[in-house]
């Protein structure tokens, strides 16, 4: 096929999608799962009409799927509208932290003694398949500021936060394998901890949280000072570079300087509001998020342009451009990924990914949620919806540009990838069914697991 009829073929998909977008709320069947298959009748399993090898371009794999990861968990830290304080943020802290710690050292023991990998490529593969995905759990994530509902946001707090915890496994794994022929000291597990976990966590969040308020706070005022209302879509792709650039410049976590980012932005705004409380002025209980008082589409026919609606015009803008890339990027990526499943396929990722995904997750979850006052059913969910995708790959790709190759490493990275794709399949297959069944049921369910449920 040539230029020309892949760029036909590419429109022709994307209009397929868009047609379909309704149907697919509903049907049991995800966009992702879709791209997925896309991308393996177009692969060497059936058509053959493309070959891609992750692997083999697997330093411009890491780049694609950084900046679809930084862009994913910057709208969905924009989004996360609710107080620190709240217990979405809580239980996102503890699924991104302990929860997931316990997971990767289960899944490397799991892996160790099934398929007898060495501890390393077992501890780097617990570390790769662990975290929830940030890009491809927007099918559960926060869907607006709005969005109040502690399911979804304890998963995006989750999906944002992890990589806090999750990746300096990865690195750890990646530092002993490089120095297996040396000696391992006690300067080389103190220079891992404060630099790749105690440094990167917390210089990242600062840094990306700073900038975010910043950047945020300055735009809306000059916007407001100057009465501007051109659109100004680039503010959110100039965020995510400059927070994951100044965190990686200072070797801190660039994904989190991302979601800190977009956290920081939303701050600003809700500063903003608190300075200038419009809500009340309109007799309203509370005032909405600035992007909802505010059409970017009829920015022209605004007859004023106060500090609320220039921060709504910021924050709105910010989440069209975002939104749009996060999918253009997601899409692109799972369809690659289902052209070079014939090559990394091995059957064992698939049953290594069941359990992963019913038992391990969902006990650890379950564990270190049992003395909170969450409901029985909604601490399942959270169990069952730990969704793997382009972090992963992403993960992966790492590992490969670090130099964990060879026969065990691509043994490694086979069953990483298949476990990745049972995830895409499975949990696509699951998510409408489940959130449609937990909306219909959710008054009387909720009411039985809080009486069920023992004191905390």
């Amino acid at each position: 096929m040539n230029f020309l009829g892949w760029i036909a073929a590419t429109g022709g998909l994307f209009l397929c999608m868009s047609l379909a977008s309704a149907w697919l709320r509903r049907g049991p069947i995800t966009s992702f799962g879709l791209y997925l298959l896309t991308g393996i009748v177009c692969g060497p399993w059936v058509a053959d009409l493309i070959r891609i090898d992750i692997v083999t371009h697997a330093e411009w794999m890491r780049r694609i799927t950084d900046i679809a990861m930084a862009a994913s968990l910057f709208i969905t830290g924009l989004k996360l509208r609710q107080p620190f304080t709240t217990q979405a943020w809580r239980i996102g802290g503890l699924l991104a932290f302990p929860t997931m710690v316990v997971t990767v050292l289960a899944m490397m023991a799991t892996v160790h003694y099934l398929t007898g990998l060495p501890w390393l490529l077992s501890l780097a593969f617990g570390a790769i398949v662990a975290p929830t995905d940030p890009v491809l759990a927007s099918l559960i994530s926060v869907n607006n500021a709005r969005d109040d509902d502690s399911l979804r946001s304890s998963l995006s707090v989750e999906a944002g936060l992890n990589d806090g915890s999750a990746l300096p496994f990865l690195m750890l794994a990646l530092l002993l394998y490089g120095n297996q022929q040396g000696s391992f000291t006690w300067s080389l597990f103190a220079k891992w901890g404060l630099i790749d976990v105690l440094w990167a966590l917390c210089a990242g969040l600062l840094v990306g949280y700073t900038l975010g308020w910043l950047i945020g706070m300055l735009a809306a005022r000059m916007r407001h000072a100057n009465q501007d209302i051109a659109p100004n879509d680039l503010i959110a792709l100039a965020l995510i570079a400059l927070s994951y650039a100044a965190a990686q410049f200072i070797d801190a976590s660039g994904f989190l300087a991302a979601f800190a980012a977009g956290v920081g932005l939303r701050r600003a705004e809700k500063n903003i509001i608190s300075q200038h409380p419009l809500g009340e002025s309109e007799g309203k209980e509370e005032t909405p998020p600035s992007e909802e008082l505010v059409n970017p589409n009829e920015r022209h026919n605004l007859k004023s342009n106060g500090p609320v609606k220039s921060v709504g015009l910021v924050v709105g803008d910010a989440i069209s451009f975002g939104n749009t890339l996060e999918r253009l990027f997601a899409a692109a990526i799972v369809i690659v990924l289902g052209i070079t499943l014939a090559q990394h396929w091995d059957p064992r990722g698939i049953y290594l990914g069941l359990l992963l995904f019913c038992i391990i997750r969902p006990a650890t979850v379950y564990a270190f949620s049992f003395c909170s006052n969450i409901p029985r059913s909604r601490r399942i969910l959270i169990g069952w919806f730990g969704i793997k995708g382009i972090g992963s790959i992403n993960y992966i790709a790492y590992a490969y540009v670090q130099g964990l190759q060879g026969t065990a490493g691509a043994e490694m990275i086979n069953m990483a990838l298949t476990l990745v794709v049972t995830s895409v399949i499975l949990h696509g297959l699951t998510v409408a069914p489940l959130l449609n069944s937990r909306r219909f049921n959710r008054p009387s369910q909720e009411k039985n697991d809080s009486e069920n449920q023992p004191a905390s």
